[in-house]
């Protein structure tokens, strides 16, 4: 898996996400493509249920890259962003808030501990190097 140079880039396309999770807790919701970085700007998280809580799990699947001119150790392949974070009912959660990087290769997965009651937005950017 390259890592794509993001000085020479072909593309930069903004974009957003949006899923209502169901209860499958490792479902696939981005894969990032070869010679491709995704740049996640903002996750945050709604409880659409007026009256329970609901739980997020949220996760990048593939993490275990590093990029040119670094070097990992013992690196893992799977970290959450949110591992059964309470989110109560109408309110929201702030996942991330602060720019974050997918490699080509990696996978955001997550879901919630109650079919329907949650749901997941993302604002990303898709930097291209192809």
């Amino acid at each position: 898996m390259a890592n794509p140079n993001i000085v020479n880039v072909t593309s930069i396309y903004g974009g957003n996400a949006g899923w209502n999770l169901s209860n499958t807790l490792t479902a696939t919701l981005l894969t990032v493509s070869a010679d491709v970085i995704v740049k996640i700007n903002a996750i945050s998280c709604t409880n659409v249920d007026g009256t329970n809580a609901a739980a997020l799990n949220l996760y990048i699947d593939g993490v275990g890259t590093t990029v040119t001119g670094v070097t990992g150790t013992a690196l893992a392949t799977a970290i959450y962003l949110a591992k059964t974070v309470n989110v109560p009912a109408d309110d929201i959660l702030v996942v991330i808030d602060k720019p974050i990087y997918l490699m080509e290769g990696d996978i955001l997965k997550g879901g919630a501990s109650a079919s329907g009651d949650l749901d997941l937005y993302i604002s990303y950017e898709v930097i291209n190097d192809a």
